[in-house]
């Protein structure tokens, strides 16, 4: 399923979401594993990823700045794939996608996109079905401690 789809017909960004990372494990239950992938007609590229719960939180927010007209950084920690959304970019006059994996091979890619209308509204429609498919359902009630939600 889709967290993030984002493309023109020549470039595309998007978010997949391929499910729990350890169902049943409380500690983990929550992980979404996911992967990120770039095409254009020059570079293609994958990368996996691990989702947290606060990661959707954060995408949502991250929504609200591209709908406000401003950029947006969502993954920013060294870790994991850097994302960087420009919802008007003056050099290509269209959203600009910066994808950078500082943590393992160092690469960095800029997609240009000619998005339609509405397409920040898609995204929330996105992440509205990722949330309903994978809830929440553990709760951390303190350092270490998980317990099941009811």
């Amino acid at each position: 399923m889709e967290l993030i789809n984002l493309s023109d017909g020549d470039n595309g960004f998007r978010v997949r979401v391929l499910g729990r990372r350890s169902p049943g494990v409380p500690s983990l239950h929550d992980v979404l594993d996911a992967e990120v992938l770039v095409t254009s007609g020059f570079v293609s590229g994958r990368l996996a990823m691990s989702l947290w719960p606060a990661d959707l939180e954060s995408w949502s927010r991250a929504l609200d700045l591209l709908a406000a007209g401003r950029d947006a950084c969502w993954r920013d920690d060294d870790h994991s794939p850097e994302i960087r959304i420009r919802p008007h970019d003056e050099e290509h006059g269209t959203p600009v996608v910066h994808v950078e994996d500082p943590g393992a091979s160092c690469v960095r890619v800029v997609l240009p996109l000619d998005l339609p209308e509405g397409w920040i509204d898609a995204q929330r429609r996105l992440l509205a079905q990722v949330r309903e498919k994978w809830p929440s359902e553990v709760l951390r009630s303190s350092p270490g401690v998980y317990e099941w939600r009811r």
